[in-house]
């Protein structure tokens, strides 16, 4: 099975990107499924309705959330009708939508996708989340007599050794994680030691002369005045599609990247 997974879809200028590139890729590699992370889709942060209707035109079957998921206005209301996980590992009855679904991919079967997050080095909000390792072990075991394809994991976490801890804790037990939330693609894919496919981060769609998609002179701003500063994301530029292809016959995870 062949499961493409697109980074993180950066406001406007990663929403274009995916839609001049996407199709394709989808018609060179014959993905069975494309995913993506989405929690920055929609004006830098969160996710609406109608830019997620945008990307399933051009061809993602899912997405994948993290820490801005909820950031738009009135999310918490419509994100149950919504293809997109938020992290699974919000303390019980605390927020609304679903950490973890049974996606459909045909003839290929039943495929098992959950949205986890990181709790290394985020703000003291994100310190409250549920452990992520025992909160994976508490979905798998939901689910170990279901006849599965694959289960697939985002690891939306900043510090890297929590993201490679994560990875070798569940090797042999999934089929592929895959890490998100630094924008900055890592170039690590491979397969760990009990066969389940990895990469720390898989970087982010939009745009490259930024920081991480804001306009460089407003972080640059406030790291020389120390003061917060009021974020835009760059519209101009060189723009960057990152996303991974991880073949489970194989055992291969291949970048598939473009700068352009």
């Amino acid at each position: 099975m062949k499961i493409l997974f697109v980074g993180e879809i950066v406001a406007g200028p990663g929403r274009k990107t995916v839609a001049a590139l996407l199709p394709g890729i989808i018609k060179t590699y014959s993905p069975d499924l494309v995913l993506a992370n989405a929690e920055n889709i929609s004006g830098g942060r969160g996710v609406t309705r109608e830019n997620l209707d945008e990307m399933r035109k051009v061809g993602i079957d899912y997405f994948t959330g993290g820490d801005h998921v909820f950031w738009q206005k009135g999310t918490e209301d419509i994100i149950d009708d919504l293809p997109v996980l938020r992290p699974a590992n919000y303390p019980e009855g605390t927020v609304a939508g679903k950490g973890y679904t049974l996606l459909d991919a045909g003839s290929k079967g039943s495929i098992l996708l959950i949205n986890l997050m990181g709790r290394t080095s985020f703000s003291n909000t994100f310190a409250y989340l549920d452990d992520p390792f025992k909160k994976a072990d508490e979905i798998l075991e939901k689910f170990k007599n279901e006849n599965l394809s694959a289960i697939i994991i985002d690891f939306h976490a900043e510090a890297t050794s929590e993201k490679i801890a994560f990875g070798l804790y569940l090797d042999g037990r999934v089929t592929a994680i895959v890490g998100s939330h630094t924008h900055v693609p890592t170039a690590d894919g491979m397969a760990l030691p009990k066969g389940t496919l990895y990469i720390t981060d898989i970087g982010m769609v939009g745009a490259v002369d930024s920081v991480l998609g804001v306009k460089s002179e407003i972080v640059i701003a406030q790291y020389l005045t120390a003061r917060n500063q009021r974020f835009e994301w760059e519209e101009s530029g060189r723009r960057a599609f990152r996303s991974v292809l991880f073949d489970t016959d194989a055992k291969t995870v291949t970048r598939i990247d473009n700068l352009s």
